[in-house]
């Protein structure tokens, strides 16, 4: 599994991708899109926010799902 240094700190960071298909039970946004990723054979499981972006412009996802993806990718982030 590729990590994402986070170069201030040395850390290892969680890939979107994985990152995201593990939220469950948030009670938000994320929760259905979370959903669709597990239940998405060819989701971008290491992949980087673009590239689930990309992968949802794909499977042709609505105004919505960007919407709770870039509530999920500022999550992500602030971990």
């Amino acid at each position: 599994m590729e990590v994402t240094m986070l170069a201030e700190y040395g850390q290892a960071r969680e890939p979107f991708g994985a990152w995201l298909m593990a939220q469950k039970d948030r009670g938000d946004w994320i929760d259905p899109i979370a959903a669709a990723a597990r239940a998405d054979r060819g989701f971008p499981r290491n992949g980087t926010p673009d590239q689930v972006r990309a992968r949802l412009r794909d499977m042709g996802a609505d105004g919505d799902a960007f919407a709770a993806l870039d509530d999920a990718e500022i999550d992500w982030m602030s971990f």
